[in-house]
């Protein structure tokens, strides 16, 4: 009788509803000089070999920051980038609820033998890149994109907004702030979809290259997905938005970045970066 392969059996087993549980949010700086040879890896094999091929991450999508873009950047003494225009491409993507154990499992054999095939690059800085749990989306209309469309629908930008809850207290009031208080306000601007996050310790066997994350615990990420060009979005929407938060006492910005989505297969943007 034939063996029964295990690609047979796993998936009979565990959760597969199409739901949001958790990200990968990976922002990355290309080394001085490698900008271009960074870009068409990433795009032409990373994006695929070493995210979306894998189980159970059902959607990606990447951006990129122009000189333009990074000149907006708050607050210029970010706990993240450092200097304020580090990490000019972001990459996004969604894990399917309850996988997000054994998507880590594979993720991480996968790049230990992409890493020792030599297909890992490693002129780059990966300036804030973790793993998320989901904390829910915020929405503006219930009729629409709903969360898991976020990288399909044509939301022409992103912008990026860390928080970090004050020493001793956790994401809970930071959340709330985020939805009563920032929400109405980037709405307002012309972001039509926001998803909340907050970070994962990264498990013991992680890339040596990439490091733990900060304020675990207190730390939420929103990503705000615009409907027209981000930098529309911006002076309403974003540019007093540390002020915001320290008024309300919601706790420390540590980045509010804008980001403009890639054009796949091109190296449109690349000479825009510096």
């Amino acid at each position: 009788m034939a063996e029964v392969s295990q690609y047979s059996v796993l998936p009979g087993t565990g959760e597969y509803e199409v739901k949001v549980g958790s990200a990968l949010i990976t922002m990355v700086e290309p080394h001085v000089g490698h900008e271009k040879a960074y870009n068409r890896w990433y795009e032409d094999d990373h994006f695929y070999a070493g995210a979306m091929a894998m189980p159970w991450m059902f959607a990606g999508k990447r951006y990129v920051a122009p000189r333009d873009l990074q000149a907006l950047r708050i607050p210029k003494d970010s706990s993240i980038a450092s200097p304020i225009e580090m990490g000019k491409y972001i990459s996004t993507y969604w894990i399917t609820d309850g996988r997000y154990d054994d998507h880590l499992r594979w993720t991480v054999a996968t790049n230990q033998r992409l890493l020792a095939d030599n297909r890992v690059y490693l002129d780059r800085t990966h300036v804030f890149t973790a793993f998320q749990r989901y904390l829910g989306p915020v929405y503006k209309s219930h009729d629409g994109p709903r969360d898991i469309h976020a990288f399909d629908y044509p939301f022409k930008g992103l912008v990026v907004e860390v928080i970090d809850a004050p020493e001793g207290s956790d994401t809970d009031a930071v959340v709330e702030y985020i939805k009563s208080e920032r929400a109405p306000v980037v709405f307002g601007a012309g972001v039509g979809l926001g998803t909340l996050f907050t970070p994962f310790p990264l498990p013991d066997d992680k890339m040596a290259y990439v490091k733990q994350p900060d304020a675990l615990g207190r730390r939420v990420t929103a990503l705000w997905f615009t409907e027209g060009d981000v930098r529309e979005s911006w002076d309403a929407g974003f540019s007093g938005a540390v002020e915001q938060t320290e008024k309300f006492g919601a706790g420390k910005t540590a980045l509010i970045a804008p980001f403009q989505p890639t054009v796949p297969g091109t190296d449109k943007y690349v000479d825009e970066l510096r």
